[in-house]
C-alpha cells in the first residue's frame, strides 16, 4: 500500500557529503513523521534523525552538527544531508515513514528497502 523508494548512497571519503533521498508513494492520507535509521551488520538499527509533521527534528548524538533532516510535504519526500562523514558513518541507511492511510486510521509504520553508504578514510 505504501512504498518508500531511497536513493543518494554511495561511496565517499572521509570529510565528504551525501544526501540520502526518500520519497513515499501509494495510499497516504497523511504523513505523521519520517526519518532515517542506520544499521551495520550484527548491530541494532539505530536511530540517525526524524522529522515531524509540524517540522520538529530529532538527532541522534552522532549525527548532529553534520547531518541535516528535511521534508518536501509536497512530494513525500525526507532528505538527508550528510556533511563531514566519518568511516564510522558507513551503514545501511533506512527510511521509515508513519503514515495514515484514511484520516480515521491509526497510524502504520513503513520500511524503504535501505541504501548503502560507505565512508573510506
Amino acid at each position: 500500500q505504501v512504498q518508500l523508494v531511497e536513493s543518494g548512497g554511495g561511496l565517499v571519503q572521509a570529510g565528504g557529503s551525501l544526501r540520502l533521498s526518500c520519497a513515499a508513494s501509494g495510499s497516504i492520507f497523511s504523513i505523521n513523521e519520517m526519518g532515517w535509521y542506520r544499521q551495520t551488520p550484527g548491530k541494532q538499527r539505530e536511530l540517525v534523525a526524524t522529522i515531524a509533521g509540524g517540522g520538529v527534528s530529532n538527532y541522534a548524538d552522532s549525527a548532529k552538527g553534520r547531518f541535516t533532516i528535511s521534508r518536501d510535504y509536497a512530494k513525500n519526500t525526507v532528505y538527508l544531508e550528510m556533511n563531514s562523514l566519518k568511516s564510522e558513518d558507513t551503514a545501511v541507511y533506512y527510511c521509515k515513514a508513519i503514515v495514515s492511510l484514511s484520516l480515521r486510521s491509526p497510524s502504520y509504520q513503513y520500511w524503504g528497502q535501505g541504501t548503502q553508504v560507505t565512508v573510506s578514510s
